[in-house]
């Protein structure tokens, strides 16, 4: 099979039958083999019941629908899990992704060798203070701190190798981040192409601007992990010992200050009535909760179960 396209959505019954026919005259016209998988994300509106026409009438129109919403990131994973193309393409179901797209992002993974391309909308047609600096403060922010180097991290327009998202794991919020989260898991040939961006033509954007701040919350949480999520004691552990080290030096020397004052008839005081005695206690008690926060860590890391994080009420053509 050619190509998977996934779409994630949430309450878009006005778009999906206009998405759908340009989606369908693409297939055609490029005599692509495909799937389309609609990933309804516990929609309130009609748009279940409109992927189940797809599907009745057309055999290769999948749908996942949650029970309830749980997140596009959580969407794309169960997406992932079940293509079955060469190619995965993601994109949103609101028409501001252009589905002539399609063929120019397929022919970069396999004719360009890339395992991942992302689209780049180049020119926006949202506004410019609620969006697009935002956007782009955001942008540079993920380059500076990833070392992907994408002028649109948040393009939900995006192409992949099967292999790349048979090996990533998507969760939280962490659909923005999937360029790095591929590049982390090893996949280095990443690219870029420019999309052509669409007015939105129906409803309202499901992303306020919360979005940023998650998103950067997002983005230190993924630096972190990169870093030291399969090693949490090489962070906690260094940081606790060096702090513990550094506590009880300063206590010894405390201490032995006082015997030497006491052992020459020398004027002395209490320890208690020493301030850095307590910057040495305290700084020993850090130092042990940082070191037991990176051994527990470590067991937490040998421990762990995947369990699912999210439930799925309904499927339809899948065998």
């Amino acid at each position: 099979m050619n190509l998977s396209i996934l779409i994630p959505l949430l309450n878009e019954e006005e778009s999906l039958n206009e998405l759908y026919n340009w989606i369908i005259k693409v297939m055609h016209s490029h005599n692509y083999s495909y799937e389309i998988i609609f990933l309804d994300d516990g929609s309130t509106d009609n748009s279940w019941t409109i992927i189940e026409g797809f599907a009745n009438e057309n055999p290769h129109v999948k749908g996942v629908r949650f029970m309830k919403n749980f997140g596009k990131s959580q969407a794309l994973h169960a997406g992932f899990a079940k293509a079955q193309g060469d190619v995965i393409i993601t994109m949103d179901a609101d028409l501001q992704d252009s589905p002539e797209e399609i063929p120019g992002l397929y022919d970069m993974i396999t004719n360009g060798k890339y395992d991942l391309v992302s689209g780049w909308k180049k020119k926006r047609y949202d506004s410019v203070v609620a969006k697009n600096l935002p956007s782009k403060l955001f942008n540079w922010a993920a380059r500076k701190t990833s070392g992907v180097e994408l002028n649109d991290f948040n393009c939900g327009l995006k192409a992949y190798k099967n292999i790349v998202v048979k090996n990533i794991e998507v969760s939280g919020e962490m659909h923005r981040y999937i360029p790095v989260l591929a590049k982390n898991a090893g996949f280095g040939k990443i690219g870029e192409k420019v999309v052509q961006h669409q007015a939105r033509k129906y409803g309202e954007t499901k992303f306020g601007m919360e979005r940023f701040i998650n998103g950067f919350l997002d983005l230190i949480t993924i630096w972190f992990l990169s870093r030291f999520g399969k090693r949490p004691m090489h962070l906690f552990g260094a940081m606790g010992s060096l702090m513990f080290i550094i506590g009880f030096t300063l206590a010894g020397y405390i201490g032995i200050s006082k015997l030497y004052h006491m052992y020459n008839d020398m004027r002395y005081s209490l320890v208690t009535n020493n301030p850095w005695f307590y910057i040495a206690l305290t700084t020993m008690v850090l130092g042990t909760q940082l070191f037991l926060a990176g051994f527990l860590g470590e067991i937490i890391l040998r421990t762990k179960n995947n369990e699912e994080r999210y439930k799925v009420s309904s499927e339809v053509n899948f065998l």
